[in-house]
């Protein structure tokens, strides 16, 4: 069986993960955010909902340091609760970064439209009051291609050039803060709440989500195979992300609301774009809308790559077609992966933004119970198979992430919340990808299981099969 040619190494897993969390239209769409919550609502509303993500991430870390495997969620909940809950957890993920993947295909092309009112051509159609045009999709299906090319020939090419893009954005954003560190003034920050508000009440009202904005750190572990990284170091990348893209996050607002009034960048169409060009920084503002641009395209090639990885760890259990599963033997890449990870991104995506809006919002639900089984698997894994040692012991705190995780199931689903699905199209979509997903459940054909974990688990199978036949393991030699 050939698996991933281990070819990343510690800083380009580190890049791919906070690359997966960091997205693009936070950047502009903050002021909107600063009119509902105020500055500190978001701000601080942000830095807890990523200490409530950093809590999940522990239960990540002592799975991933168990297990490095590729498409690690759906390696971790087969080996602690079986095939069907293995099966959703890969089908929830695919649903998640896919609804992100295809939004990009037609957001680039739209972002490029703000700077560039000239990139435009024929309005192919109209989907939730939201047109597609030719030239955005076309621009839009060239990135994928360029992105699924980078993937065919390895992952060595990707990790190169997501570490680059990745030290851009760090670097652009790092200049953002220190600007408005010597240029700007509290007093555009303090008081960071409206008059007349419960300052504390914004503040938790966005820790939901700030949560939603961590999405995406558990790319850690569906890469772990690729990863060139002993275990216990993955396992630490997997909380690092979280910590670093909460930190970008929350310095890079900050910076928006200490070089310009926060209660004028409010009013503002592009948030810290137009918060900088404000001040007088206007190249500035430039490279405040190249942290969107960098985002967009460091977020999809590490979201699609993660989804291949997914499709390959559930082709291996059988609970995709087997064929899926298939790795070149020389570069290490899963092309059947690939080829059907850029086809179902560029048929969503043709849909428009309008339509994946919807697949966006349905998709925190989705990560949202991942999450949970997440947490359950590593509480459940060491009373099942005691002799498997991690680096890690998370203890309580997963439980607490995961309370926020229901939190925000809670409240997409609830009628009349923030955070509130739309009524009927975001709940036809919920249903119709889940009951699809039982559907090819239901036609898959059921793998033995011995086999399966030998295929998902490849080395690490003789160190489960060491607790099944009660003789003694020790999981760390040579892997910790």
């Amino acid at each position: 069986m050939a698996e991933m040619k281990k070819s990343l190494n510690f800083f380009q897993l580190l890049a791919l993960g906070v690359a997966g969390v960091i997205g693009s239209s936070w950047i502009y769409t903050n002021s909107a955010f600063f009119e509902k919550y105020g500055a500190g609502g978001m701000i601080f509303g942000m830095a807890l909902g990523g200490l409530l993500a950093a809590c999940v991430a522990l239960a990540y870390s002592q799975l991933t340091t168990q297990f490095p495997r590729a498409g690690g969620e759906v390696v971790y909940s087969y080996v602690g609760l079986g095939r069907r809950w293995s099966f959703m957890t890969g089908w929830f993920l695919i649903g998640a970064y896919l609804s992100s993947t295809a939004f990009y295909v037609t957001a680039f092309g739209r972002l490029l439209q703000r700077i560039w009112p000239s990139v435009s051509g024929v309005q192919l159609w109209e989907i939730n009051e939201s047109s597609v045009d030719s030239t955005v999709l076309l621009i839009g299906v060239l990135l994928t291609l360029l992105i699924a090319g980078m993937n065919w020939f390895g992952v060595s090419v990707s990790g190169q050039i997501q570490t680059l893009l990745f030290t851009v954005m760090i670097l652009v954003g790092i200049v953002l803060i220190f600007t408005a560190l010597l240029n700007g003034s509290p007093s555009n920050f303090l008081p960071p709440y409206a008059e007349d508000v419960n300052a504390f009440g914004d503040t938790l009202r966005f820790i939901v989500p700030g949560m939603t904005y961590m999405a995406g750190f558990g790319l850690v572990a569906s890469l772990a195979e690729d990863a060139n990284v002993p275990a216990r170091k993955i396992g630490r990348v997997t909380v690092l992300t979280v910590i670093v893209a909460t930190s970008f996050y929350c310095l890079v607002l900050l910076s928006s609301a200490w070089i310009h009034p926060w209660r004028e960048v409010a009013t503002m169409e592009l948030g810290t774009i137009d918060a900088f060009t404000a001040a007088g920084f206007p190249m500035l503002g430039w490279a405040a809308w190249s942290i969107a641009i960098l985002g967009l395209a460091t977020s999809f090639l590490g979201l699609f790559m993660a989804i291949s990885r997914i499709v390959v760890a559930m082709g291996r259990a059988r609970l995709l077609p087997g064929s899926l599963a298939i790795v070149d033997e020389k570069t290490g890449a899963p092309r059947r992966a690939i080829v059907l990870t850029a086809v179902l991104t560029v048929v969503l995506g043709a849909l428009g933004p309008g339509a994946m809006i919807w697949f966006l919002d349905t998709g925190g639900i989705y990560l949202g119970m991942v999450w949970v089984l997440m947490v359950i698997v590593a509480t459940v894994l060491p009373r099942r198979h005691p002799h498997l040692k991690s680096g890690y012991k998370a203890g309580f705190l997963p439980w607490i992430g995961a309370a926020g995780a229901v939190l925000v199931i809670v409240m997409a689903l609830w009628p009349g919340t923030n955070l509130s699905l739309q009524w009927p199209g975001e709940y036809i979509i919920l249903a119709v990808w889940l009951g699809l997903g039982l559907v090819l459940l239901a036609l898959a054909k059921p793998m033995d299981e011995d086999a399966a974990l030998t295929e998902l688990l490849g080395e690490y199978k003789a160190e489960l099969n060491a607790g099944l036949t009660g003789s003694a393991a020790d999981s760390g030699d040579g892997k910790q």
